[in-house]
């Protein structure tokens, strides 16, 4: 017992002494990179050109078949979307087994079953191993390209479309795909509701007999499988597949800007502006210079300690996160960087991302950060490794960019050698400040003027199309006569004013699921009530009354604040346009807008609390045609019908933060001057 008590103080003193002698002011100095042994996979291949990659896993009694299509981007055009069906309609059911003869069959053994446009996945127990490759080739061999499916999957597209149409991201990448790249590049060109119509069963077809050949194919076998066994499986299930000649796509080179540009897409309703900084440059994973800019990105924007990151937001409090990305792709990549910040910071934000990219250049990296990018870019990778699936990427990765045979057994050594010279020399090559798109997403009236001290601001529509510069003919025009010829145009003042009382009940459906909602008005008592029912229960029931406002939800009741119900009562008026005057609002123009392909006047509405929407007036008809809150979202307005001498909007489509997909709403009855109740406002 003594001699153990001995020895610990004696590990005591030699640990105290060791810790005095450590000078940790300082990085330790990093010790050599550790040798990967990485076991290359068992290949071989079968007499049509499918290229088979073997992984053994034998820790659990699973297998999974990876079938990766190695086709050159294609550019769409007039079916633009198209290739976004593909694996959907192979997943459709085949010649001998429907949709749901298929789904049941997979689910059956508890298996997994998925295709892409280039790729099909399987995986399974190792005792369904023969099933589920049954099942594989039998989607590889006899899809069915049922025509209801096409039409099914069409519809949804053009609802995922309509709201990306209102992502303030979606919008943002749309519009730096298009300036990178342009729109007759396959990674610049944008779908459209007209696109995606015009896909066909025969361009499904033709793209599936075109493209899944496979002489240009892959297949990873990963699990509980050795070559010998997978020599076997592959070729009973795969060998007949027939090979073809695949064409074979070349595009012009896209090149950055010859001086920087700013292109800003006007969303009124945006209380934040997306900000992209971008550019199209070469990068792919054969480059010499990969791994310095994978070094390089991490410094910029790569995670929570960039400088990026640490400027934004640790320091300014701009943004919750700032980041850039440098990619790689065989034919054309980008280097961006960028976040979202408070409208009324965006002219300041931007001023710092360019202040970073362009001190990267100009004074280059450290000792410590090229360290700590180092240590980090070292765990990604060796945590990468854990995963067997990886072995097999990585020996396609070899095979598809004709990458040398060693290229990931010696990544860590070749990361460990750089130095700071070759990341500042990168730096140089590859950080363009002064060819850059500057694009921005946010509401143009309160910072357009701000971003023309970065150049000539060029707009776009929410598609990244260049938008339409419409001016004012009409030098009269103001805000106030904007709004006369709305009143005139559904039916003059004097039948607007004999609107008292109205109850408008709506309909719409979502995911199969009908919702009803009933709207009171009451002018003249300053009423108003929202009722929302789904399948007889009411979701929500909103009451403005007596200058106090509530909403019921969920069993929950919420008393609006003032300024909540200031803004609130904005919309709780049959005809709020009639109303302006009287609550003292503050009327706007901010020029004519491209409304959907209609030009509209665009007006400003700002309340005394300083709360605004933004309403939009069609230019030949005088009828309002859109109307956007930063917080409640937008409205657009059609089909108006004549009630009582007043025409009423009886189609709108509402687009909320709250709600996953726009609602297209249909008016299913309107009463005008009902009788109303106290009771209908509780």
């Amino acid at each position: 017992m003594k001699k153990i008590v001995l020895y610990i103080c004696l590990c005591m003193v030699i640990s105290s002494l060791s810790y005095a002698q450590v000078d940790r002011s300082k990085y330790p100095e990093p010790g050599p990179a550790p040798k990967i042994e990485l076991n290359d996979p068992a290949t071989f291949t079968l007499k049509n050109g499918l290229k088979v990659f073997v992984v053994e896993n034998h820790k659990l009694p699973r297998v999974a078949f990876s079938l990766v299509i190695d086709r050159d981007p294609l550019l769409e055009e007039d079916k633009a979307g198209m290739t976004g069906f593909v694996g959907e309609m192979l997943m459709a059911g085949t010649t001998n087994r429907t949709k749901d003869q298929l789904d049941e069959e997979v689910d059956f053994i508890g298996a997994s079953l998925s295709a892409g446009s280039t790729s099909i996945f399987a995986s399974s127990l190792k005792k369904h191993q023969g099933k589920v490759l049954d099942l594989m080739s039998d989607v590889l061999y006899n899809p069915a390209f049922p025509e209801s499916e096409l039409d099914k999957l069409k519809k949804q597209a053009i609802t995922g479309l309509a709201a990306s149409k209102d992502d303030p991201n979606a919008i943002s990448g749309r519009l730096t795909s298009a300036l990178d790249f342009g729109k007759d590049h396959p990674y610049g060109e944008t779908e459209s509701e007209e696109t995606l119509e015009n896909v066909s069963v025969e361009d499904i077809r033709s793209y599936y007999q075109t493209y899944y050949k496979p002489n240009i194919a892959y297949l990873a076998i990963v699990g509980d499988i050795d070559k010998a066994e997978a020599k076997k499986v592959v070729e009973k299930y795969f060998s007949k597949w027939e090979k073809g000649e695949v064409p074979e796509m070349k595009y012009d080179t896209p090149t950055p800007p010859t001086e920087n540009k700013v292109a800003l897409v006007d969303r009124s309703a945006s209380v934040q502006s997306v900000i992209d900084i971008t550019y199209p440059l070469e990068m792919r994973l054969s480059s010499e210079d990969y791994l310095s800019t994978r070094v390089l990105n991490y410094i910029i924007g790569g995670g929570s300690s960039s400088r990026l990151f640490m400027n934004l937001r640790e320091d300014k409090g701009y943004t919750y996160g700032a980041y850039s990305s440098i990619g790689a792709d065989k034919l054309i990549t980008s280097f961006s960087a960028g976040a979202s910040v408070r409208t009324e910071v965006t002219d300041s934000a931007i001023v710092e991302l360019v202040y970073e990219i362009n001190k990267i250049v100009d004074e280059g990296v450290t000792a410590e950060e090229l360290e700590s990018a180092k240590a980090n870019l070292s765990g990604r990778f060796g945590r990468s490794l854990e995963s067997p699936s990886t072995l097999a990427s990585f020996a396609m990765d070899i095979d598809r960019y004709n990458l040398p045979s060693d290229f990931y057994k010696t990544y860590l050594q070749r990361l460990s050698a750089l130095t700071v010279e070759d990341i500042n020399a990168a730096a140089k090559k590859y950080i363009k400040p002064n060819n850059i798109y500057i694009t921005v997403v946010g509401n143009g009236s309160e910072i357009k003027d701000k971003l023309e001290q970065f150049g000539p601001v060029s707009l776009y529509d929410n598609q990244g199309n260049p938008a339409k510069e419409i001016e004012m003919t009409d030098a009269d025009i103001t805000a106030d006569k904007v709004i006369d010829n709305y009143i005139a145009a559904i039916g003059g003042e004097e039948a607007v004013n004999a609107l008292e009382t109205a109850k408008v009940m709506m309909k719409a459906e979502v995911q199969g699921q009908v919702i009803e909602m009933t709207m009171l008005y009451d002018d003249p008592g300053m009423r108003f009530n929202q009722k929302v029912s789904m399948m007889g229960n009411t979701v929500s029931n909103t009451t403005l009354s007596e200058g106090k406002g509530s909403v019921v939800a969920m069993g929950q009741t919420q008393e609006l604040t003032d300024e909540q119900y200031e803004e609130a009562k904005m919309n709780m008026f049959i005809i709020p346009e009639a109303h302006y005057e009287e609550l003292m609002y503050t009327l706007t123009l901010d020029g004519i807008k491209d409304v959907e392909g209609e030009n509209a006047y665009k007006v400003i509405v700002s309340n005394p609390t300083g709360a605004k929407s933004v309403n939009y007036y069609s230019v030949e008809t005088g009828l309002k045609v859109k109307s956007e809150n930063e917080k409640t979202g937008e409205l657009t307005y059609s089909d108006y019908e004549d009630h009582n001498g007043v025409k009423y909007a009886m189609k709108m489509v509402m687009k909320s933060p709250m709600i996953p997909v726009p609602l297209n709403t249909t008016v299913e009855s309107l009463e005008i001057n009902p009788e109303l109740t106290d009771a209908d406002f509780k």
